[in-house]
């Protein structure tokens, strides 16, 4: 039962299953709609710009710096989305088909911002932006797939049943700032090189990757979901610091003071030097 109080919503864990209490933001409505799906990856609550290059969907990641994924179903019908970051499942880290993946649910032309991975049936620990070797993904010796997020979307095979929710509590699930250097938002040191699994690939410590942060409040609770066997969408944005959107073509050079002076040249054809006074 939604409060009467509070703009609260309901949201799952579907297919092998959870669910979770989140809020929905005052400004999410006016996002523009997208089909009937979308994702958007927000840094203080604002979208990142979305690139459009090489047949992908790229945005330009901002290092140390905590970020959301938002997730909006425009349909009248309830859909579960299996959402991985790296190629890790964002629940429970595991690498799995979509079909076979821990799903979140949403209700109809409902939208979730999840904040980080799930490390339990009531906290979670935010993403952030880092390097390859400093990934959660490199931790766990899962480097595969280092850089991309990615989310399925499947439509339930029977009639939503009416929904049942327990009452709870409102979540504050907000810092001070959404979006902190790592070393003042994260209590804690990072996970030591020598308690991590031995990576699948060779780890850059310059590309984009996502890192396991500080500690914040997020309940789940399991729920039943009968998904369709085929995702009706699957959508996947690719980040990656600007230097390597500027190697990839995905943004343009922009010439700085320094290709200005590699420019310079020692002789114009000029007559004589030009007076300022007249």
């Amino acid at each position: 039962m939604e409060s009467k109080n509070r703009p609260e919503r309901k949201i799952a864990l579907g297919a092998a299953l959870f669910a979770a209490l989140l809020l929905v933001g005052p400004g999410a409505a006016a996002a523009a709609e997208r089909g009937p799906y979308s994702v958007e990856i927000l840094v203080d609550g604002v979208p990142l710009a979305e690139h459009g290059s090489r047949g992908r969907t790229y945005v330009e990641a901002r290092e140390e710096h905590e970020y959301s994924v938002r997730l909006r179903n425009h349909t009248s019908r309830r859909v579960a989305v299996a959402l991985s970051v790296d190629g890790l499942n964002v629940i429970d880290a595991k690498t799995t088909s979509a079909r076979k993946a821990t799903k979140w649910i949403l209700g109809p032309y409902q939208t979730i911002t999840l904040d980080g991975w799930q490390t339990g049936a009531s906290t979670a620990r935010r993403f952030f932006f880092t390097t390859e070797n400093q990934s959660y993904g490199a931790w766990l010796g899962k480097t595969s797939n280092l850089g991309v997020i990615s989310a399925a979307f499947f439509r339930e095979r029977r009639p939503d049943p009416a929904p049942i929710y327990r009452p709870q509590e409102k979540l504050d699930n907000d810092s001070p700032s959404r979006s902190k250097r790592r070393d003042s938002a994260r209590e804690g040191a990072p996970p030591s090189a020598e308690s991590r699994a031995p990576a699948e690939q060779e780890v850059s410590k310059d590309l984009a990757a996502t890192g396991i942060g500080r500690e914040i409040e997020h309940r789940v609770r399991r729920v039943s979901f009968d998904a369709e066997s085929s995702p009706a969408a699957v959508m996947e944005i690719r980040y990656e610091y600007r230097d390597a959107l500027v190697r990839l073509g995905v943004l343009p050079r922009h010439y700085g003071s320094l290709d200005r002076r590699e420019r310079a040249r020692g002789f114009e054809d000029l007559d004589f030097a030009p007076d300022p006074y007249r």
